[in-house]
């Protein structure tokens, strides 16, 4: 069954996390990934544990569903073979600095009249209307650029999201632009380009849980939702921790009625959602004390039993074997050419016509050179004359 990106041929110049992310998606759906890298290829290939150089696990993840070529566009016949491939293409991605790209004459504008009803989509750190528009970006800048380093309890020291969080959200959403502008064209006809920001994206969804009181002009009170920045953490209990998400008055009252303290729902301040959000410190510190008085698989059974939001902590190993995950062929064994046995994550959503899936496996640097060359009318002398003049490379067979 094909993918519902079928027949879209995507140009992939992207490094790292963002732009990978963004295009493993859409490769994933079918669409025809040309991953073009530089002759050092991907920043990112020998990031964590490999059997190969320049195949690392984290690599390995964000590239599959792609193709790979190697062009130097430092070199003009590399250029100009990019510019041959833009030319037929309905996607382009690209997380390079856009002043960088000017200086290779492959900016929007520049590239434009080549292909007009090219989707061209910049990933970028900052807005580029604004003053930190030229400004590098990387996960970590991003996160404490947008806030995130600063919402913690106040002992608690300053910290990341222990996944690359902003990269990985501004992939998602480059892709969803992707989707967007291929529509638009499917009914217009029409191109475009596309700049998804880094920073503004991840400042809108901190702000979205967190400007709080600083929503209302004048305001109603502070920025900083404190209970998912100081509060919300799981709780301890006799012999470990646990998770337990309580929001409406029915499941407090049923939550408390379950633990043999009802009466906690006839305080004042705990008896309705807006009293809560005014006691949240109060509120946690009861049922801190409460669940700290039993062991967690006795919270577990009880709670669940009474329909109470709740889940154990699991680890990276313990994911690895969860029932569930194992039930819904989260995980799928590949054979890789290269690389042997890989384990992958199969899907993430389930569609009744069309699955998206994994179509090709992680491409080996330069992997698909020729093939994509001659696919662009390359005639073996011209593809021979790249590669001799190292316009061109491509990875041994």
């Amino acid at each position: 069954m094909s993918g519902p990106l079928t027949g879209v041929r995507v140009l992939d110049m992207t490094t790292a996390l963002s732009g990978p992310v963004s295009t493993h998606i859409l490769g994933d759906m079918g669409a025809d990934i040309i991953k073009v890298e530089p002759p050092e290829g991907d920043s990112i290939r020998d990031l964590g544990p490999a059997r190969h150089r320049g195949m690392g696990a984290m690599f390995m993840h964000t590239n599959r569903s792609k193709r790979s070529i190697v062009l130097d566009l430092k070199i003009e016949a590399g250029r100009d073979a990019f510019l041959r491939l833009l030319s037929r293409t309905d996607v382009f991605v690209c997380n390079i600095r856009p002043k960088a790209m000017a200086r290779l004459g492959l900016a929007y504008d520049q590239t434009v009249a080549l292909n007009p009803e090219l989707i061209y989509v910049n990933i970028v750190g900052y807005g580029s209307h604004g003053p930190y528009g030229d400004k590098p970006a990387y996960d970590d800048l991003i996160q404490a650029a947008a806030g995130i380093a600063s919402l913690r309890a106040p002992a608690d020291p300053a910290r990341y999201t222990p996944i690359a969080l902003a990269d990985r959200v501004s992939g998602i959403l480059a892709a969803n632009a992707v989707l967007g502008a291929l529509y638009h064209r499917a009914v217009s006809g029409k191109g475009q380009h596309i700049e998804v920001p880094m920073f503004e994206s991840i400042a809108s969804l901190v702000l979205a849980d967190h400007m709080a009181g600083a929503t209302f002009e004048p305001p109603a009170g502070p920025p900083v939702f404190h209970r998912y920045a100081s509060i919300r953490r799981p709780f301890q209990t006799q012999d470990g921790f646990l998770c337990m998400m309580v929001l409406t008055d029915r499941q407090w009252r049923e939550f408390f009625a379950t633990v043999g303290r009802p009466e906690v729902m006839q305080d004042e301040r705990f008896s309705t959602m807006a009293n809560r959000t005014g006691h949240l410190e109060e509120l946690y510190a009861t049922v801190s004390e409460i669940l700290a008085s039993r062991p967690t698989d006795h919270w577990l059974a009880c709670l669940e039993a009474a329909d109470i939001p709740v889940a154990r902590i699991e680890t990276m190993e313990s994911l690895l074997v969860h029932p569930h995950l194992r039930q819904t062929g989260f995980f799928e064994m590949i054979d890789h050419p290269t690389e042997g046995q890989v384990r992958s994550m199969a899907r993430t959503s389930t569609w009744s016509v069309t699955q998206p899936e994994a179509t090709r496996h992680t491409p080996r640097l330069g992997e698909h050179s020729r093939e994509i060359l001659a696919e662009a009318g390359f005639s073996e002398e011209e593809a021979q004359s790249l590669f001799d003049n190292g316009a061109v490379k491509g990875c041994q067979a």
